[in-house]
């Protein structure tokens, strides 16, 4: 019996399997990471800029993220693809409805890690099937330290702008990535060039100025960082701010003129719940652990737990305008996080009047046994 020969793989062969199995675009590009953005990297990294990431200055893992080729020696070829997750509205339009919690576009439904994973072994699979078993292969979503941004601009995918984020001609700013390194070599495609000319929107529209210059991000000062990665209180400069942010912040997306060309997602999975469209503020205030946990089962706000997830929506509070609001954050001043009580002192700060705060004061203040939260209640009373 004659074994199968197996078929060569072509570009076209490649992406029409991946739009097939549910990508919408598809790029080519060599293991290589170029020297401006390993620069980009390392200056990332020896300024500090990466915050409490800890794992941005690990001494393994920052050699394979400025070299694909020492996270895979084998790897030839990596293939960058691409799900468009665009939404059907402004995302910045609840900016102007205080009382409502505004969340991440990506992190409306379903964890996207999940989906793009099984997609990208469904289409690794393929390339072995294809290769007769000739080919190893490897799949990436978010989990390994892979500069993916760059490698996207490589393969043509799209371009990093100015806010650091990848920029489709097609897509916008709305494109979640995932990518296979295989062994398989493969022709690259022509890297996609730079389209935001003098453009600033992105830079501009940052509520925490957190772009010290174009194509640089100061991870530390932004809403993305702040709300989901910092633990402990989040410093009071960035507190006004944030406005009603409780997860994730998409205005340096949101204003990029390529969005103009974006159109909304197809994915059902992609596809905001509807109670995630525009929560009450008052509603997650009184979420406990066991309802923080079944509310948000699969999706990425999970993770962050209840006590950082509350602490950004005491903020939120804070911010919003609306004292009745005090009456559920003064239960929070008993709760069991420091951080959500040390939060619900200066959201209660920002709502109440001066004699009113006083009387809680007195109230919680005496037999607060941490120390910053004593600090937050000590903060709050110079500036009441």
């Amino acid at each position: 019996m004659t074994a199968k020969t197996p078929d060569a793989i072509t570009f076209e062969m490649l992406q029409a399997k991946a739009r097939e199995i549910g990508f919408d675009v598809c790029g080519v590009a060599r293991p290589k990471i170029d020297p401006r953005n390993q620069k980009r990297l390392d200056e990332f990294v020896a300024g500090g800029e990466y915050g409490s990431m800890a794992w941005m200055n690990d001494p393994e893992r920052l050699p394979r993220r400025r070299d694909p080729e020492m996270l895979w020696p084998d790897v030839k070829s990596v293939i960058v693809l691409g799900s468009n997750y665009g939404p059907a509205e402004n995302p910045m339009a609840l900016l102007d409805h205080p009382d409502r919690a505004m969340i991440s576009v990506y992190a409306k439904n379903r964890d996207y890690h999940d989906l793009i994973k099984k997609r990208l072994k469904q289409l690794a699979r393929w390339i072995v099937e294809q290769s007769g078993g000739a080919e190893q292969v490897k799949v990436f979503v978010d989990t390994a330290p892979v500069l993916e941004k760059p490698l996207g601009q490589a393969s043509g995918v799209g371009w990093q702008g100015k806010h650091t984020n990848l920029v489709s001609r097609e897509f916008g700013s709305w494109l979640f990535l995932g990518e296979v390194f295989t062994t398989l070599k493969l022709t690259e495609a022509a890297p996609e060039i730079d389209h935001c000319g003098s453009c600033s929107k992105c830079l501009s529209a940052c509520p925490t100025d957190a772009f010290p210059e174009p194509y640089k991000l100061d991870a530390r000062k932004c809403i993305s960082y702040l709300t989901i990665e910092h633990d402990g209180l989040i410093p009071h400069e960035f507190r006004k701010p944030m406005g009603n942010r409780i997860y994730g912040c998409d205005d340096c997306l949101s204003v990029c003129p390529w969005n103009k060309f974006a159109s909304r997602t197809e994915e059902l999975a992609f596809i905001p719940r509807a109670e995630l469209t525009a929560p009450r503020l008052a509603d997650f205030l009184e979420l406990d652990d066991a309802e923080f946990r079944a509310f948000f089962t699969g999706s990425p706000i999970k993770r962050i737990g209840r006590a950082k997830f509350l602490r950004n929506v005491l903020i939120a509070a804070g911010n919003s305008g609306a004292p009745h609001l005090a009456t559920r954050i003064e239960v929070l001043l008993g709760d069991k996080s420091p951080v959500v009580r040390g939060t619900a002192v200066w959201a209660l700060s920002q709502l109440l009047d001066d004699a009113a705060f006083s009387v809680l004061q007195v109230r919680y203040s005496r037999q607060e046994e941490d120390a910053l939260v004593r600090d937050e209640w000590d903060y709050a009373a110079q500036t009441v």
